[in-house]
């Protein structure tokens, strides 16, 4: 039976959790296949808004189950805080949600590894969250699994092992903590993140054998990758759909269906190239307009017109379907709008995006000019009333991308979220 993929189209923060606590509707199971609490899914819940870091944002759906996949990076800490605030909230995730017991866990030791980085020359802008570290440990077959946790000599060895890498990468261990403490408080964290421990792998695939249906959640976005973002100012995982497959266990045949999500314009948090990026007035108004801090950090995104030859990269990387696209309420009132097709660089121009951060960085963005449409769409809820100018923009993004627009978002509420129609057909 099929799998849906959703992932972000850019650069993160994209509006992921709002369209998968959508599609979690159609779902029977939502699975996070990657990242780490350094995600922020914002979703507003009975008129409030929830910003989730791990458990999957279908956890507010009532009845839906969610899983926390092999491929995450999780810290204890930051899990049962997650529970406890979802508790707070009447959200009960226990009984519904499952914890991979092949997820790495995230230490204080990655933490203050990552925070040393991040104060060096070499910073990429991370959310020194410990995520990069902990990935290194899981590659070089020395990090700390979920597992573990039923094991106390094998936590205490992990965490030995792990302090010591840390320390060797560092030259130094001032200002980290005992291993013999951090086993204990790993352990008493671990008395509320034990009964979530399942093989969640054979849970989605007798899930999909008894004919439900499944929908994968990733974190950050696209051109983040390890592999296919900007390197080296990237994430330490697969954000793109081929990730889902080995974040969650499954292979390419149980996947139908592939959305990506992309906001009506870009945005970027941390170091690395950013052709479309608006640096002055305009880029000011879209992050207030648009409340672009982040939900993790709260720190100021980097904002710019949508770079619609990326969002092109994005689809074939991915193999994406459709594209939901964000935030168009953002941009009401605007005279004009800009649509990224292309780059002059050093050799030339090209309506092709290339990842390479070196090539990226000296690349003039190529823009096609719209006029804007000058009116509020924040409370249209018919894809008809959409304005024709804004109908237009959206059209020509899903043209130039060669991704059919499925839906367009004009709030944060679910009803904001409407089918895109154009001249008549739904591009589906």
């Amino acid at each position: 039976m099929p799998a849906t993929i959703v992932v972000g189209a850019q650069w993160g923060d994209e509006g992921k959790g709002k369209i998968v606590d959508l599609l979690a509707g159609e779902h029977d199971w939502v699975v996070r296949y990657q990242g780490g609490a350094n995600a922020g899914h914002s979703v507003v819940h009975d008129g409030r808004t929830i910003v989730l870091h791990l458990v999957p944002s279908g956890i507010l759906r009532e009845g839906k189950r969610c899983v926390i996949g092999n491929g995450v990076v999780v810290d204890p800490a930051a899990l049962v805080k997650e529970l406890d605030d979802l508790a707070a909230l009447g959200v009960r995730a226990e009984g519904r949600l499952y914890l991979s017991a092949h997820a790495h866990l995230i230490l204080p030791y990655h933490r203050l590894a990552e925070r040393e980085r991040e104060d060096g020359p070499e910073a990429v802008g991370t959310t020194r969250r410990g995520i990069g570290p902990a990935y290194e440990d899981k590659a070089a077959r020395a990090g700390v699994r979920a597992g573990d946790l039923v094991d106390p000599e094998a936590l205490a060895l992990g965490i030995e092992r792990v302090r010591a890498r840390a320390v060797a990468r560092l030259e130094s261990a001032a200002d980290f903590p005992d291993a013999e403490q951090v086993t204990k408080e790993t352990l008493a964290l671990g008395q509320r993140i034990v009964p979530l421990l399942a093989d969640t792998r054979a849970l989605v695939w007798d899930a999909l054998a008894r004919g439900e249906r499944v929908l994968l959640e990733g974190a950050q976005g696209t051109l983040l990758d390890v592999d296919h973002g900007t390197y080296p100012y990237v994430t330490s995982s697969h954000t793109v759909a081929g990730g889902a497959l080995t974040g969650a266990g499954l292979g390419p045949r149980h996947v139908t269906r592939v959305v990506g999500v992309a906001k009506a314009y870009a945005t970027r948090v941390g170091n690395g190239p950013f052709p479309t990026e608006l640096t002055e007035e305009m880029g000011t108004r879209i992050r207030e307009v648009g409340d672009e801090y982040g939900a993790t950090t709260g720190r100021p995104r980097r904002c710019g017109w949508i770079d619609a030859a990326a969002l092109r990269y994005a689809g074939r990387v991915n193999g994406l379907d459709e594209m939901v696209i964000t935030k168009l309420d953002v941009l009401d009132g605007l005279e004009r709008i800009a649509i990224g097709v292309g780059y002059r660089g050093p050799h030339g121009t090209s309506e092709h995006f290339d990842p390479d951060a070196r090539w990226l960085a000296q690349a003039e963005p190529v823009y096609e000019w719209h006029e804007g449409w000058r009116t509020v769409t924040r409370g249209v809820r018919r894809p008809e009333d959409l304005p024709e100018k804004a109908r237009r923009y959206l059209a020509r993004v899903s043209e130039f991308s060669g991704v059919p627009v499925s839906r367009v978002s004009v709030g944060p509420e679910r009803e904001a979220t409407l089918p895109f129609f154009h001249e008549g057909h739904p591009l589906l």
